[in-house]
Order: C-alpha cells, then structure tokens, then sequence
C-alpha cells in the first residue's frame, strides 16, 4: 500500500510538471470526434445518397467511437483492477469486482449501448423501410450510448482535473470545455427534426431548446473558474457545427433511393447552427452579479438571461434565414434533402405555426421560461456535483 501511495505521488508530481493529459482521456476524446464526425456525415449521407449500406465510412465512424472508448476504459478498468500498484487503484470505485474511474465504467455502458443498436437499426430498416428519421428507436439507443460516452469523458476529465494544480488543471479545464462543446452539440443535434428554421416563429421551438442548452451552460458555469465559460462552450459547439456545414456540401453525391424529388450533385450539410452563443453571452454576463445567490434564486436569473438572449437573437435571424439572402453555400437554406417535396415548408421558406392564438403563443413562452429554470437548476446542481468529482 505504501509503494501503491508513493507511485501515485510520483505519478501526480509528474503530471504537475510535464502537463501531460492522460492516454485514456485522448482516447476518449478521439471515440467522441469520431462519433460527432459520422453523425454528421451519415445524417448528410441519408439526406443525398439514401442509406445504401450499413458498412458506409459514416457508419463506421460512429461505431469507431464506440469501439475506441469502450476497449479503452475496458483496458483501463482491467489495469487498475489487477495491477495492485496502479496509480489510480486509490483514486477508483468498485463494481462487481472491478475497481476504475467512475468515467471509464459509464464509457464502457456507452459503448455496450452503441455497439448493441447497430444490428437493432439494421433490423429496423429491414423491417420498417429505409428512412432518415433521427427518433428512430435503434437512433434513440445509438444516441443514449454516445451521450453516455461524451458524460463519461467529462467524468473521467474532472476527476483529472478536480486534483491538478497551476498550468496543468489550466490545460485540463482547456479540453474540458471541448468535451462540454461536444456534450451540447450532441443534445442539440437530437432535437435537429424540431429545430428546423421553419418553426422558429413559434414557441414550441424556444421550449425544445430550452430542453438541452441551459442544463450545460450551468453546469460548466459551475463546474470551472473561467468567467467566459459558457461563451466558449457555445462558441467551439458553433465552430464545429459550422466545419461540418462548409467541409459537406463539397463532398459530390447523388441520391441512389426514390422518389426524388430535389437535384442532388453533393452532401447535404446541416443547417446553420442555433445561435446560443447569443444567450449565453448574457448567461455569463449575469451570473456574475449573483455568486451569492440560492441556487433557484439563479436558476431564475440565469434560465431567463440565456432565454431572453437566445430569443433576441435568434428570432430576427430566422427571418434573415427565411429571405433570399441566406440562399448560398453561407447559410445553405437553399439546399434540400433528395426526398423533400417541393411543396413543404422548407422548400416554400414559409414559417410552419405551432401556436395559432396570441394565448397559446405566450403560454408557451412561459412554459420555456420554465423549462429554462427547471434545467438551468439542474445544471447548477451538476455542476456542485462536479467539483466534487475526484474518482
């Protein structure tokens, strides 16, 4: 035990003054690239090609991620588990008989939950036809194992990060804002059926936005010093959104399914990016006026701050979205899915109503306001929790 202490002293002393990231993290950190980088491909590829074939590059990649995350935490459990000397065996849980960072065992039921809907969603599509439906059931679980991936990279990162010191915590809180960017783009991009520009006129769009951004923006307010934290967050989420939307639609493509009923000659991009960072410029803008504040007391001040931003913001901008101007390879309003009839909404740039009085309208609203408080509390809630994280 003692040789054990001495190692993992050594070990952290090391660290300290090399500032080196840990191998797992870079692993798990590359798992999660590959995932939001197939995502994106895939969702292109269905919207151009159709889905020809399990075994695309874009599927591929998904499943990459959970391939790399989980047989990395599975060595890195194993390791600590018999390896009596291994630095982290002081700094680990017990499950069934095996000892690891609390991180590595929610990566590995990720990877168990990725890994299991690849032949449930081949088996979907035999069964109920092809189709580029993001709700799917074999989605849904293939969603839930990647988010359990991206949570169990941020775990595994502030336990990291919760014992360092100086310029590597520094480093540390640097790759932990990417994991969160990733974390929000992911429970974001869920929502992408219900957050197409067309509703963005309606109130039931604030309220499913307001289901995914402030629980994140809260809790990396809480979790990490910087007083930028939410802006940069958002910020790496907008930057990486937009990679995808100008690197896509140059990739040539042609559809191989019908009925057709859009010109197809490349990869469909996702649509331009939510612009949270607005509202979470006002986020980290108020919260630094309540630090002595309840924690509902800020949820109600900080879930209406990021709410009032966002709405400032992306309101007019969906109009802008919805002019002639925003019909180039910029914005990519004027590119459609193969399978896209020419008289939906979207092709028609008209707004889709989702409330058809000024009562439901404002009912709604407050129904997001709500949502944004409820989620913000949670958020904050994780974030207390995450300072704590050490295992």
């Amino acid at each position: 035990m003692a040789h054990s202490a001495t190692y993992a002293l050594v070990a952290s002393r090391e660290r300290a003054q090399t500032g080196a990231v840990p191998w797992y993290i870079w692993c798990c950190l590359l798992a999660i690239l590959s995932s939001s980088v197939g995502s994106a491909w895939d969702i292109a590829w269905h919207k151009s090609i159709g889905r020809d074939s399990f075994w695309t590059p874009a599927h591929v990649l998904i499943y990459l991620c959970g391939v790399l995350a989980g047989l990395g935490c599975a060595y890195l459990i194993l390791s600590v588990t018999f390896r009596k000397e291994s630095a982290l065996r002081d700094r680990s849980i017990a499950m069934w008989g095996f000892h690891g960072p609390l991180g590595a065992f929610i990566c590995v039921w990720g990877a168990v939950g990725m890994i299991t809907s690849a032949p449930f969603d081949n088996w979907w599509h035999g069964a109920y036809g092809l189709d580029v439906k993001i709700l799917s059931p074999p989605h849904m679980l293939l969603a839930l194992g990647m988010l359990a991936i991206r949570f169990g990279t941020v775990v595994l990162i502030l336990a990291e990060a919760n014992r360092a010191e100086g310029a590597y915590r520094e480093k540390l809180e640097w790759v932990l804002l990417c994991a969160f960017a990733f974390l929000l783009a992911m429970t974001i991009g869920v929502e992408e059926e219900l957050t197409n520009r067309v509703f963005m006129h309606g109130a039931k769009f604030y309220v499913v936005v307001m289901m995914a951004a402030p629980v994140w923006m809260a809790a990396v307010a809480r979790a990490f010093r910087h007083r930028w934290a939410a802006t940069i967050v958002t910020a790496l989420y907008t930057a990486l959104h937009l990679a995808y939307l100008y690197t896509l639609q140059f990739v040539p493509a042609e559809p191989k399914l019908g009925p057709v009923y859009q010109k197809v000659t490349h990869l469909i991009p996702p649509d331009f990016p939510l612009l949270v960072v607005a509202g979470a410029i006002v986020f980290d803008l108020v919260r630094r006026w309540m630090a002595q504040w309840g924690r509902w007391a800020q949820s109600v001040a900080l879930g209406g701050a990021f709410l009032v931003g966002f709405v400032a913001a992306q309101w007019p901008f969906a109009d802008f979205l919805m002019s002639p101007m925003s019909r180039n390879r910029i914005f990519a309003t004027n590119q459609f899915p193969y399978m896209m009839p020419p008289m939906w909404a979207p092709v028609r740039h008209v707004f889709v109503l989702t409330e058809h009085t000024p009562g439901q309208f404002w009912g709604r609203m407050a129904l997001a306001l709500a949502v944004a408080v409820v989620t913000t509390w949670i958020g904050l809630g994780w974030g207390e929790w995450m300072q704590r994280v050490k295992r």
